[in-house]
């Protein structure tokens, strides 16, 4: 699969995520470096505060070097329920890229997870085709 294949995956993996009023809906595939899945994870999947990237990478449970993280949402930045960010936890993971649909709105808090990503060394790959779906789970907030 190629990484259009992975992220729309991941953007239906958005749609399983219980709706919430104070969080976006997101999924997210791990990929290895061999192009095997390696796992995957949605928001709210086992807790009201896991998010898609941090449920995903918690499974995966095995060096993480050079694997692809896709996300329907840019991996936060900031966060007020666990003390490290997606953003964070990717790049600790060993994931050298990470390829997403939709820039985070700054409707909760400021979309800086790129930038922490790419200060990193983490190549990052925007999909803007993609982020009308990366929404469509979102636009109970978005009508706001």
């Amino acid at each position: 699969m190629d990484d259009l294949g992975w992220l729309e995956l991941a953007c239906d993996l958005a749609a399983l995520c219980p709706p919430s009023s104070t969080a976006f809906s997101v999924g997210a595939v791990v990929v290895g470096a061999d192009g095997r899945e390696v796992a995957r994870g949605f928001s709210r999947e086992h807790d009201p505060h896991d998010h898609a990237e941090e449920a995903a990478l918690a499974k995966a449970a095995r060096d993480l070097t050079g694997s692809t993280v896709y996300s329907s949402l840019e991996p936060c930045g900031h966060r007020a329920s666990r003390p490290r960010t997606c953003a964070e936890l990717i790049v600790a993971s060993g994931a050298r890229r990470v390829v997403f649909a939709w820039r985070e709105p700054a409707l909760f808090a400021a979309g800086r997870g790129a930038e922490i990503l790419a200060a990193a060394g983490v190549e990052l790959v925007e999909v803007p085709e993609l982020a009308g779906r990366a929404r469509e789970p979102n636009a109970h907030l978005l009508g706001k």
